[in-house]
């Protein structure tokens, strides 16, 4: 059973206090569980420099687009990397290389499918066997989607993504309280020491980050990025629904992309979508004489016999410095 992103995990508000109290003893193990693994492993060195795209908190970053953007920039710099995913909501264990034609969302899960119409990709339980895997098959590089808290691999570059947006009272790390007491992971203080440069993700129509979310990592290089539409939405009334970490952030960036959005319907991260879910979505559309429209990472979960019926929305993340990410690049391929 796949659950929704708590929203109130981002939320800094008194009243919420009780719950998070609720649930300290849980978040205290779970942060001890997670230093315990990172203070007694031994990291392996699978033949390559690896690039680690992480993040602090559980639920929706928008690590995704920045790790196909640093592929794309990796292409840029004519390097072949191969990316590498657990392949969460997959069936499949792995190693295996995704295959478009082949594998579906249910085998290999939906990042890693949407990632392999451009790119090589592996997805492996075991980091380790999969980097090994691509490595023999020639990747220079691999490029490990999440994984900061996994200390399996030897990484060259850790970098870590962290969602920018702090309107509307929501802040990326809420009060800072570990799951289940709030989105971290690990207290940010440990997971920052580990980070060799912060990329903040800001959506397109946020003009600066916050400076106080900047000011919380110190020392550690800032790159910025933003979430911006590859394609407009298509016109007329449309009818939009999404199942990632934070599905509310879809519903803000269609209309701020001049979507003329009529409802929005969210489910849980990675949740497939049965036949009985997607013909009551075609029905609230069609009281509106509207489209579907939706992400792409959820368009490649669909039933193929209803992906003419859906619009994908694609978006990518742009760094406003490529030129500080290349260097950054440059000095994992130098290492």
């Amino acid at each position: 059973m796949k659950l929704s992103t708590p929203r109130w995990w981002y939320r800094r508000e008194p009243g919420l206090r009780a719950t998070r109290t609720l649930l300290m003893p849980l978040s205290w193990l779970w942060a001890g569980a997670t230093a315990w693994k990172i203070a007694h492993a031994k990291p392996i060195d699978p033949g390559a420099p690896v690039i680690c795209i992480g993040n602090f908190t559980v639920g929706g970053t928008g690590k995704t687009p920045v790790v196909r953007e640093i592929l794309v920039q990796l292409a840029v710099m004519v390097i072949d990397a191969h990316a590498l995913s657990r392949g969460y909501g997959g069936k499949l264990a792995g190693p295996v290389r995704v295959d478009p034609r082949v594998h579906t969302a249910a085998d290999v899960g939906d990042e890693p499918l949407m990632l392999a119409k451009t790119f090589n990709v592996w997805v492996a339980r075991d980091r380790v066997t999969g980097a090994r895997a691509a490595v023999a098959h020639g990747a220079p590089l691999i490029v490990m989607d999440d994984g900061h808290q996994n200390p399996s691999l030897k990484k060259t570059l850790s970098l870590v993504v962290v969602d920018g947006e702090t309107r509307d009272g929501e802040w990326p790390f809420g009060d800072g309280a570990v799951f289940p007491a709030g989105p971290m992971r690990e207290p940010l203080k440990k997971g920052l020491a580990r980070a060799d440069a912060v990329i903040v993700l800001l959506p397109a129509d946020v003009e600066q980050a916050d400076p106080a979310l900047l000011g919380l990592f110190g020392s550690t290089p800032i790159l910025i990025a933003r979430l911006e539409p590859a394609a407009a939405p298509p016109p007329g009334p449309q009818f939009g629904f999404a199942g990632i970490g934070k599905p509310w952030k879809v519903e803000r960036a269609l209309r701020a992309a001049g979507c003329d959005l009529v409802d929005f319907a969210a489910f849980p991260d990675h949740g497939e979508y049965d036949a009985g879910t997607l013909d009551a979505l075609l029905r609230r559309a069609e009281t509106h004489r509207a489209g579907l429209i939706t992400t792409e990472k959820d368009w490649v979960r669909l039933p193929t016999a209803w992906r003419s019926r859906v619009t994908a929305w694609p978006v990518r993340a742009r760094f406003e410095d490529e030129r500080a990410l290349r260097r950054l690049l440059s000095h994992a391929l130098a290492t």
